[in-house]
């Protein structure tokens, strides 16, 4: 029973963090009906949704699907390269940074040792996480707490695009630059292995997953009730695919509840409330660049939004702080895992390239919004 809660703890560090947090808070701030008003019910259901319907995707290879048929125009390894970087950058805007990364880092690793390009395979996963990490940020649905400081903060979808698009423009350039000094040489088209033929019920999935999509963007936007999308996707997914529920983060979920409740308590206990508005006031950016790197971006945005109304700046703060330790954002654990399984022997240069790589982007950026 210890070897299993230890496993879980090393798992699932950040959720148990969390709950260990908003279980303690309770001895300061007794459960009252209090409790039921922590918790941003919108936020939660439109991650789920959002999740739910992802993996719908996933399931049919619609993202796998995509990079293949661009990466058969290839011809040389800085193409290859270009591809499956870029492909995290723009994706992420609408997939998320996580399914980005699940997508197309197997699929990187796949086509790099088909291609024979092994030397590339740490630096392209590295870039592609931080491409994944950059490009979400311009876009309210891009990663969780996007989703959660957007629905808190009232910034309508133009707004918060306008916001972030400046920092990836910079960020897309300093990918590209990476990308034109990798070294090119030709390669032998790559052959990737063949689909099976094509279910002719995945239509009907495909028709389905994407105009439930389009219904996760709508209520974003304000334009659809987010109980009532909540129902329909249900509705949808239980009629079309109901083995999608067991694909959702729902221990991402449950984080979101664990800091819901601890930060609801600890506004309720005056001293702790002054003392973190007094350092977040007027250093949001900074902060919450700092405080990622120890808790992830996800948890900062949600602690600090406890204690400052300044969204643009905690916004800005917590998409750059996902840049840093390998635990500043917690979809770059997704990378660094697929390499540790597939070359355990590459841990070592691929953390220290990837913290390297990091710096320069965080510091490069932090400078970017120093001169704005």
């Amino acid at each position: 029973m210890k070897a299993k809660i230890i496993t879980f703890i090393r798992r699932e560090a950040v959720l148990s963090a969390a709950l260990l947090l908003a279980v303690l808070s309770m001895f300061l701030v007794a459960p009252d009906r209090t409790y039921i008003t922590y918790t941003d019910y919108k936020t939660l259901a439109l991650l789920f949704c959002l999740m739910t319907v992802m993996a719908g995707f996933q399931s049919l290879g619609i993202f796998h699907r995509i990079g293949e048929g661009l990466l058969k125009q290839v011809k040389g390894s800085r193409q290859v390269a270009f591809i499956l970087v870029v492909l995290c950058f723009f994706s992420s805007m609408v997939i998320t940074n996580d399914v980005a990364l699940i997508t197309f880092v197997p699929f990187a690793i796949t086509v790099l040792k088909m291609a024979a390009l092994e030397e590339l395979l740490v630096p392209v996963v590295v870039m592609q996480t931080i491409a994944a990490n950059l490009g979400s940020m311009v876009t309210p649905i891009g990663n969780p707490q996007n989703l959660y400081l957007y629905s808190l903060s009232g910034i309508p979808p133009a707004g918060f695009i306008r916001l972030m698009v400046p920092f990836a423009a910079v960020a897309l350039v300093l990918l590209l630059a990476w990308l034109m000094a990798v070294r090119n040489k030709e390669i032998e088209m790559v052959s990737l292995k063949r689909e099976p033929e094509a279910d002719p019920g995945l239509g009907r999935a495909f028709l389905t997953y994407l105009l439930l999509f389009f219904a996760c963007i709508g209520s974003v936007a304000q334009m659809i009730p987010w109980q009532a999308l909540l129902i329909l996707v249900v509705i949808s997914i239980l009629a079309v695919d109901r083995q999608l529920f067991c694909r959702v983060d729902y221990s991402l979920l449950l984080t979101f509840t664990g800091f819901f409740i601890f930060i609801g308590n600890m506004k309720r206990v005056p001293a702790f409330y002054e003392f973190i508005s007094r350092m977040v006031t007027g250093n949001e950016v900074i902060t919450a660049v700092v405080s990622s790197q120890v808790i992830s971006n996800v948890p900062a945005a949600l602690l600090l939004s406890g204690f400052t109304d300044q969204w643009k700046a905690l916004i800005i703060g917590t998409n750059l702080g996902g840049l840093g330790t390998l635990i500043a954002s917690m979809a770059s654990l997704i990378s660094y895992k697929y390499v540790a399984r597939e070359f355990p022997e590459k841990r070592g240069r691929y953390l220290l390239v990837f913290t390297g790589a990091n710096l320069v982007f965080l510091g490069m950026l932090l400078v970017f919004y120093g001169l704005g």
